[in-house]
C-alpha cells in the first residue's frame, strides 16, 4: 500500500514538473520572439538612418516601427506636406531646419539607435493624418520609447518657431539627447557687408573732396529710423525664433498673415507692423511740416490734412492689430 502511494506521488510531481515545463516553454519562446522583433526594427532604422539623416514613412512604416511595440528607441516625426500642388511655403522652411538638425544628430560622435529622425508626408501618409486627428502641417511630435505620447511630446511651432536649435532643446528636454547643431557655412552674409562696405569706400573715394552730405542730418535720420522700425516690427524676434511667413488652413485654404496670438507672431505681420508704423511716422513727420514751414496757407493746410488723415487711419489699423492678439482688449479706434 506504502509502494502505491509513494508511486502516485512520484508521478504527480513529474507531471507537475511537466506542465510547469509545458507552461514556461511559450513564454520563454515569445520573450525570443519579442527580442527577434525588436532587434530586427532597430536593425532596419539604422540601416535606413545609414542612407539618410530623415527616414520617409508611409502609413505602414508609421504603424509598425513607430506606433507598434516592442520599440527601445524614440522617433521625432514630422509631419508635412511637401509635394508642390500643397503650395506650403512654410513645410519647406521648416524641411529645411529639420534636414539641418537630423544631420548634425546623424554624423555626431553621439549619435546611436536611440533617436531617429522620420518624415510622414501628408501625400504618402494621409491615413496617419486622420489617425491622429491632424489638420494642419508642418506638425512635430516625439514618440517615447515606452509609453503613449504626453502633450508636451507636441512641439509648439506657432509659440517657439521651427529653427534648429529651438528643435534640438526641445528634443533634449524630452530624450534627454543632447544635439550640437552643426549649420552648412553660409557666406552671403559676409558677400553682402563686403558688398556694403566696398560700395561705401568707393562713395567716400568719388566723393572725396565733397564730404558734406557726411553731415547731412536727413540722411542719419532716415538710416536711424529704418533701424527703429525693423526693430520695433519684431525683426530680430523673426530671427531667433524662426517663425513661418504666414499660415495656410489645409482644410478651406485661408491663409493667415496676423497671428492670433500675443506669444508669436508671421513674418509677415512684422513687415504690415513696418509699413503701418512707418506711415504713421510719415503723417507726423507732414504734421509738423505743415506747422514749422512758412508757406503758401492753402498748401499748408492740404499737408495738415493728409498727414493727419495717416495717423488717424494707420494708427487705428495697428490698433486694431493689436486688439486681435491681445483678446478682451476693450478700446478701438475707427477699425475693430
Amino acid at each position: 500500500m506504502a509502494y502505491v502511494w509513494a508511486k502516485t506521488i512520484v508521478n504527480m510531481r513529474f507531471l507537475s514538473v511537466f506542465f510547469l515545463f509545458l507552461l514556461c516553454l511559450p513564454i520563454g519562446g515569445g520573450q525570443k520572439k519579442k527580442e527577434n522583433l525588436l532587434s530586427e526594427k532597430v536593425d532596419q532604422m539604422m540601416e535606413w538612418s545609414s542612407r539618410r539623416s530623415v527616414i520617409r514613412m508611409n502609413g505602414d512604416k508609421f504603424r509598425r516601427y513607430v506606433k507598434a511595440p516592442p520599440r527601445n528607441y524614440s522617433v521625432i516625426v514630422m509631419f508635412t506636406a511637401l509635394q508642390p500642388q500643397r503650395q506650403c511655403s512654410v513645410c519647406r522652411q521648416a524641411n529645411e531646419e529639420y534636414q539641418v538638425l537630423a544631420n548634425s544628430w546623424r554624423y555626431s560622435s553621439a549619435f546611436s539607435n536611440k533617436l531617429f529622425f522620420t518624415v510622414v508626408d501628408y501625400d504618402e501618409g494621409a491615413d496617419v493624418f486622420q489617425q491622429l486627428n491632424m489638420n494642419s502641417a508642418p506638425t512635430f511630435m516625439h514618440f517615447p520609447a515606452k509609453g503613449k505620447p504626453k502633450r508636451a511630446d507636441s512641439f509648439d511651432l506657432q509659440r517657439i518657431g521651427f529653427a534648429s536649435e529651438q528643435l534640438a532643446k526641445w528634443i533634449a528636454d524630452r530624450t534627454d539627447v543632447q544635439i550640437r547643431v552643426f549649420r552648412p557655412p553660409n557666406y552671403s552674409g559676409t558677400i553682402a557687408l563686403a558688398l556694403l562696405v566696398s560700395l561705401v569706400g568707393g562713395l567716400l573715394y568719388l566723393r572725396r573732396n565733397n564730404l558734406e552730405f557726411i553731415y547731412n542730418k536727413t540722411g542719419w535720420a532716415m538710416a536711424a529710423l529704418c533701424v527703429v522700425f525693423a526693430m520695433t516690427s519684431g525683426q530680430m524676434w523673426n530671427h531667433i525664433r524662426g517663425p513661418p511667413y504666414a499660415h495656410k488652413n489645409p482644410q478651406n485654404g485661408q491663409v493667415s498673415y496676423i497671428h492670433g496670438s500675443s506669444q508669436a507672431q508671421f513674418v509677415a505681420e512684422s513687415h504690415i507692423i513696418l509699413l503701418l508704423n512707418a506711415a504713421i511716422t510719415m503723417g507726423m513727420v507732414l504734421l509738423n511740416e505743415a506747422a514749422t514751414s512758412k508757406g503758401d496757407v492753402g498748401k499748408r493746410r492740404i499737408i495738415c490734412l493728409v498727414g493727419l488723415g495717416l495717423v488717424v487711419f494707420f494708427f487705428s489699423f495697428l490698433l486694431s492689430i493689436f486688439r486681435s492678439k491681445y483678446h478682451g482688449y476693450p478700446y478701438s479706434f475707427l477699425i475693430k
